[in-house]
């Protein structure tokens, strides 16, 4: 059987899937020409990641495809119940990338915390000329310890947030409309463990109480953030969004930071990819990745042994 990975895997996925006698093709082909590709090529499996969509007109144009597999999380990019309902398996990983997410997300925090966002741009043109300029101009950071942290969304990635927030010192509340309590486990260097018993509250609370703020939910027709959201916050949130663009109503996101509800805000997913707004991009008071969160090579190991596992089962 052959394997696409039209977006590419990783080589612990390509030598799973070698050993159990799968071909795997890992040229890029373009969206346009995916159908014939398949097609010309006798492809069984297409392995993507976000870029490359599957919807109705590449599963009707590729009769013989039997999986599609997603390396990651969200599956917007796939119209997955119609390939389900011809017959194709369809599957992702959504436990690989949540640890990564989640560091990422901390990344972030911490940076627009203490400036880092900031005086990355400023020190390599004004650092020498303007060097206690910039030291005054950035010394009212914000610790994180102590502080309350809302978790939009309290699945994997959520979870695996919240988590890290625990070990830096602070406060967990959680909102998910699907789930009503977790039991997160914390494993330390030494073999130790600790369960904290996570419930979640209204989105009003947890919107009311925290400094911080991070979304954790899958694509959406409407806003889960829009100036309503933005009104009802503490003054002086920050905020990060590592989930999906347009989830957040980045108008009023701007608006919001412009009238100082919100100090600071991270993206690293846009309602406009691979295009965001010229405003969001200059806004120094944003920090922003190009849609990376699950972009370490721990979790492309983890994303493609997975696949490999899930696919070996369901076709061998």
């Amino acid at each position: 059987m052959k394997v696409l990975a039209n977006d590419g895997v990783s080589q612990s996925g390509i030598d799973a899937l070698e050993k159990a006698g799968f071909e795997v093709i890992t040229t890029k082909v373009a969206q346009e020409q995916l159908i014939n590709y398949i097609n010309d090529n006798n492809i069984d499996v297409l392995l993507v990641r976000s870029a490359t969509k599957v919807k109705k007109d590449v599963i009707d144009g590729c009769p013989n495809l039997k999986l599609i597999g997603r390396g990651g999380v969200g599956m917007d990019n796939i119209d997955v119940a119609y390939a389900k309902e011809k017959g194709i398996h369809v599957i992702n990983t959504p436990a690989a990338s949540s640890h990564s997410v989640a560091e990422l997300v901390f990344a972030h925090l911490l940076g627009v915390s203490r400036f880092l966002h900031n005086a990355n741009r400023d020190m390599p043109l004004e650092g020498d000329s303007k060097f206690k300029d910039l030291k005054k101009s950035y010394a009212k950071g914000t610790e994180l310890k102590g502080k309350t942290i809302g978790v939009i969304g309290f699945g994997r990635i959520g979870q695996a947030a919240a988590k890290v927030a625990i070990g830096l010192g602070m406060k967990v509340v959680a909102f998910d409309p699907y789930i009503e309590t977790a039991d997160l486990e914390l494993e330390f260097f030494d073999g130790q463990k600790l369960v904290f018993n996570i419930k979640t509250v209204a989105k009003d609370d947890v919107l009311k109480q925290s400094d911080f703020i991070t979304l954790h939910v899958p694509a959406q027709k409407e806003y889960i953030i829009g100036a309503e959201e933005f009104n009802t916050m503490k003054e002086g949130v920050i905020i990060a969004n590592a989930a999906r663009g347009g989830v957040i109503d980045e108008v009023a996101l701007v608006n919001a930071i412009e009238s100082g509800k919100v100090a600071r805000a991270a993206l690293d997913v846009f309602e406009k990819e691979p295009s965001p707004e010229v405003q969001l991009l200059m806004n120094p008071s944003l920090s922003l990745t190009p849609h990376t969160g699950a972009a370490t090579n721990e979790a492309q190991d983890r994303i493609g042994t997975e696949l490999a596992s899930q696919i070996i089962e369901l076709l061998k």
